[in-house]
């Protein structure tokens, strides 16, 4: 579902933009949420659609949703939304966009087109006359001269999404997908997204997206490896923005303006209200601690995180009470992102985010629950993972069970409210 169309008068309608924020599948209406607070936009100007959000806004909206969104994976300005039967009707779609009050002919471009259900036979070729329809329009209004395609690091990046029955073309803001903080540098195999991280705290209402409040309990991660979901959850106490440390794609279109994004980021670090939360993380493998206290001091949230190495079977709780946050690998994610390595207590411990054990977790999981139950009384622990069967894998009873994927993985968020002995039914 689109906006109405504006009429083009040559000048980008930079007060008047219709926005597209793309998000994992299961966080649109925290992503909702978290828009709203960004820019105020309430009833029709602000849907949440199956698979991200659309709000009407500014072009000063859309700078500060990529600084701040830790839900969104892009922000894109719908351009055109137009029905098509054909491939020369994407190019006469194309051909009606301004493309020249974006950005110049000197520069360089890529096309990216997504596709659900659509009618026509090739992907590539419905790109090619995409981008033929650019470089022709460019050439009419620039003396022949037209921008030039680059695919590793375009200038500007134009994205198509064909349905059915309609075409959607926008121009992205972001550059890098947003889940690219700008801290990780140090990351082992099949790392949790940042985004993803954002999502699981807001939907275990740790954070909450609409109000920036954070809870007052501790939040521990005892497999932490690179250190995401700490990192995460400190930068949100801190009040650092999300995208503090990176460059975006708008600074290369035309309407960016250096002064007015000084001042959004002012504006930013003058809003910010650090809370004091204890957060800590353990990772089985050292190198993986080394890692996220490397992430750590490169986003700024070294002083807020206590880092340290050990099995999660053996940790006892850093503190009294808390939230137990954590995303083990699993064999799908890990086929991914690389080769899980197996240590020499193969199932003791499986460490998130890729550390040096793998594997379904073997008597893993049902150890972690007898530990928890009788060392973590009075926690709240969340777990990710695509194993529908975990809570009986593990004995325990879920309190609740959130829908989440991890990209193309469709998992689920459970709750488990520790108590002394078993919580199964």
């Amino acid at each position: 579902m689109a906006f109405p169309s504006r009429p083009n008068d040559g000048e980008p309608p930079v007060n008047d933009l219709s926005l597209f924020l793309p998000c994992a599948a299961g966080v649109e209406e925290l992503l909702a949420q978290e828009v709203h607070a960004l820019t105020g936009r309430v009833g029709q100007d602000l849907l949440t659609l199956r698979g991200g959000v659309r709000v009407r806004a500014e072009w000063r909206d859309a700078l500060k949703l990529n600084l701040h969104s830790r839900l969104a994976q892009r922000v894109l300005v719908e351009l055109a939304h137009a029905p098509y039967r054909s491939e020369n009707d994407l190019y006469a779609i194309a051909s009606g966009v301004a493309w020249e009050i974006w950005f110049t002919p000197k520069q360089t471009f890529k096309i990216e087109t997504t596709a659900q259900h659509s009618p026509l036979q090739s992907l590539n070729f419905a790109t090619l006359r995409i981008k033929d329809a650019i470089a022709d329009r460019f050439r009419a209004k620039a003396n022949g001269v037209r921008p030039s395609i680059e695919t590793q690091w375009p200038d500007c990046r134009v994205f198509a999404h064909l349905t059915t029955e309609h075409c959607t073309l926008y121009i992205d803001t972001s550059g890098e997908p947003l889940f690219k903080r700008g801290w990780r540098q140090d990351k082992g195999d099949a790392p949790l997204k940042e985004t993803l991280a954002a999502a699981m705290l807001a939907a275990s209402g740790w954070w909450n997206p609409e109000t920036g409040a954070v809870a007052a309990e501790p939040l521990y991660d005892p497999c932490c490896g690179s250190g995401t979901i700490a990192i995460e959850a400190a930068q949100i106490a801190r009040g650092i923005p999300a995208g503090s440390l990176r460059r975006f794609g708008f600074e290369k279109l035309l309407p960016f303006q250096a002064h007015v994004w000084d001042a959004i980021k002012k504006e930013a670090a003058s809003l910010a209200a650090p809370r004091d939360v204890a957060i800590f993380g353990s990772d089985v493998s050292h190198r993986m601690v080394d890692f996220a206290e490397r992430n750590a001091e490169r986003a700024g949230v070294a002083d807020a995180i206590e880092f340290r190495g050990g099995d999660a079977l053996q940790r006892m709780p850093p503190a009294e009470g808390g939230v137990i946050m954590l995303n083990p690998p699993y064999g799908e994610r890990i086929e991914v992102g690389g080769v899980a390595r197996f240590g020499a207590r193969e199932a003791a411990q499986t460490p998130g985010e890729g550390g040096s054990e793998g594997g379904d977790g073997g008597e893993f999981f049902p150890q972690l629950a007898t530990h928890w139950k009788k060392n973590y009384a009075g926690w709240t622990a969340w777990v990710l993972t695509p194993d529908l069967k975990l809570p009986r894998q593990m004995r325990l009873k879920e309190s609740r069970r959130v829908p989440m994927w991890n990209g193309p993985i469709e998992c689920r968020l459970f709750r488990f409210d520790m108590v002394a002995g078993s919580a199964r039914k």
